[in-house]
């Protein structure tokens, strides 16, 4: 099947077709697919990290997230926390989930894997202090983790649909031919999702400041474009009660030394992965989208917890571009990576799953790269492993609100 499409480059109109190839993923029991069937061992607090760790390890094909929190956590910062853990485990790219705790600690195990068992998956948990000690809650978690293997092995692809994708769009590491290439290669791409029915996330907030004015405007209703606004007023006041500015972290060192110069020509460049279509919602950070189409999710611009967050809100896949390289995974989820930057193309490769650089060197139209990044993402989805899960970047971080108690 073929869907017609339109978008613009260099001020001119251009038509084509999108190819709707089939898509093949692992059906869960809440509807949702993934387009991985990961066992994941989770800690439920980070004094379960080691045993969550050694689990993993004894297992093949396990993936282990570890992580600082789980205690000494309270009210909308503890809610965050349980909601990324949990949103973590429920992701489609899940297929079957070990939750590992201490005993003691504010986030349970038991009611993390109670909550995670609302989405019909298969999930245990071990505590360390009732299976008496470390090696006691290694040894009961392997014998069940081993079990879930053996099951999620029994399981095989099925044909999806695109409106049930959600493409999170990321970039780190930004210099100037990320906002000239890679990002309006991927708004492209996010673009026909969006036309094809499926759900794309705008995540890093702070990349917005600046730009914030186009895009409010982009907004589905003004109501929903001055909720834009005020969420840029709000991210920006966090900083302030802190005595500091934000623009002094923002532009980083290395978008600097990429040539960027202000903040405002940074999210400039940032704010074409998502495209031109309307935005239909403002997320908090690691909820799910309720709606179809393009979404915002209040991330950090930290590329490792904006990725956790969405992720956690149901992403199955992000693109991720970078300038000056950066090299960043997630252990459920393949993060594609494409630079815009020719120096950086020949001298990390090796990380990078597509070359944007063709544009600035006047080798290829963007349509063409569009195109070229649009195939790898159906063959990503189809089971093809990027150049981040090839290596094992599994970088996992939850955003924070508060100090620990």
């Amino acid at each position: 099947m073929y869907i017609t499409w339109k978008a613009t480059e260099a001020g001119e109109t251009r038509k084509g077709t999108i190819n709707m190839q089939e898509l093949l993923g692992f059906w869960r029991p809440d509807g949702r697919v993934g387009i991985r069937n990961h066992l994941l061992i989770i800690s439920s607090v980070v004094c379960a990290n080691r045993a969550t760790e050694l689990i993993a390890a004894a297992v093949p094909g396990a993936v282990g997230v570890t992580h600082q929190h789980g205690c000494a956590l309270i009210g909308a910062d503890k809610d965050m926390v349980y909601r990324t853990l949990e949103g973590t485990a429920t992701n489609p790219n899940v297929g079957a989930v070990l939750v590992v705790g201490l005993g003691c600690e504010g986030i349970p195990a038991e009611d993390l894997a109670q909550g995670i068992a609302k989405s019909g998956k298969m999930v245990d948990y071990v505590s360390i202090q009732k299976a008496g000690g470390t090696m006691g809650a290694v040894h009961a978690g392997v014998k069940i983790a081993t079990q879930m293997a053996e099951e999620l092995g029994k399981m095989r692809r099925e044909p999806f649909g695109w409106e049930h994708l959600i493409f999170g769009t990321e970039c780190g590491g930004s210099d100037t031919t990320s906002g000239i290439a890679a990002n309006p290669v991927t708004g492209g791409v996010s673009d026909r999702i969006v036309k094809l029915g499926g759900t794309v996330i705008l995540s890093e907030t702070p990349e917005i400041i600046g730009a914030e004015h186009l895009v409010a405007r982009r907004a589905i209703n003004p109501e929903l474009g001055e909720k834009i606004l005020d969420l840029i007023k709000r991210v920006e006041n966090r900083y302030l009660s802190l005595g500091v500015d934000f623009r002094g972290g923002n532009p980083s060192p290395g978008n600097i030394a990429g040539g960027l110069t202000t903040l405002e020509e940074k999210s400039l460049g940032a704010i074409h992965k998502a495209g031109t279509s309307p935005i239909q919602e403002i997320l908090e950070y690691a909820q799910c989208p309720t709606k179809k189409g393009l979404v915002i999710m209040d991330t950090p611009g930290h590329d490792v917890e904006s990725l956790t967050g969405m992720m956690a809100g149901g992403s199955q896949v992000a693109v991720f571009t970078t300038g000056q390289g950066t090299p960043t995974g997630h252990p459920i989820a393949p993060i594609i990576k494409i630079t815009g930057n020719p120096k950086t193309w020949n001298s990390m490769g090796g990380d990078f799953d597509i070359d944007a650089s063709t544009i600035i060197l006047g080798q290829e139209r963007m349509a063409d790269v569009e195109e070229r990044l649009f195939q790898y993402l159906v063959e990503v989805i189809n089971g093809r492993l990027v150049k981040a899960e090839i290596m094992g970047h599994r970088e996992f971080g939850i955003s924070r609100i508060s100090m620990s108690l």
